[in-house]
């Protein structure tokens, strides 16, 4: 059988959690053959190929993993401390570079301490700084040395996703009151 370029690395990679993003070559492969994909994740696994233009993932919707939670938790907090901070948040993340002294400084002051001190992702310096080695390897981060990074384009999904359920969170309090 006959499957488009790179299919390998492209299941590799999306079964692995990583976001293709329209940088690397494979993106383009992914994108050429979207309707070939969209059914091969379909019907192999029982997820849904998300493909926007600058990135490309895959989404189940019958998982207990916790990382996306953990990564919705990360960018909820930091862009709440930038607001407070005086700084427009979206563009901060999408333009912005960050060093881990200053990530730091925004989790040990935040008021969500409970939140972060109970999440073993969040709650220290070094555990942050593995986390985002983590979200690095899932194409979310790109590493600009040993303490700087910056968002790729992949953020947008767990911005959009916050946003969806802060809106849904306000429509159900609307419909209460």
């Amino acid at each position: 059988m006959e499957f488009p370029r790179h299919h390998k690395e492209i299941v590799n990679d999306l079964m692995g959690g990583k976001f293709i993003l329209a940088t690397d070559q494979k993106f383009i492969s992914l994108k050429d053959n979207a309707a070939f994909y969209v059914k091969f994740f379909k019907e192999s696994f029982g997820y849904e190929l998300e493909l926007k233009t600058d990135y490309g993932f895959i989404l189940s919707y019958e998982t207990g993993e916790q990382l996306s939670r953990d990564i919705c938790l990360f960018f909820a907090i930091l862009c709440y401390e930038l607001d407070k901070d005086g700084k427009n948040f979206l563009e901060e993340i999408q333009y912005a570079e960050f060093e881990h002294e200053k990530i730091d400084e925004y989790f040990e002051n935040s008021s969500y301490a409970d939140i972060i001190l109970n999440n073993n992702q969040l709650k220290s310096g070094e555990s942050r700084r593995d986390f985002i080695r983590t979200m690095s390897r899932r194409n979310i981060t790109e590493r600009n040395g040993d303490t700087r990074f910056s968002f790729t384009p992949a953020y947008k999904v767990f911005v959009d996703f916050a946003a969806d359920f802060a809106k849904g969170k306000v429509a159900e309090e609307n419909n209460e009151g």
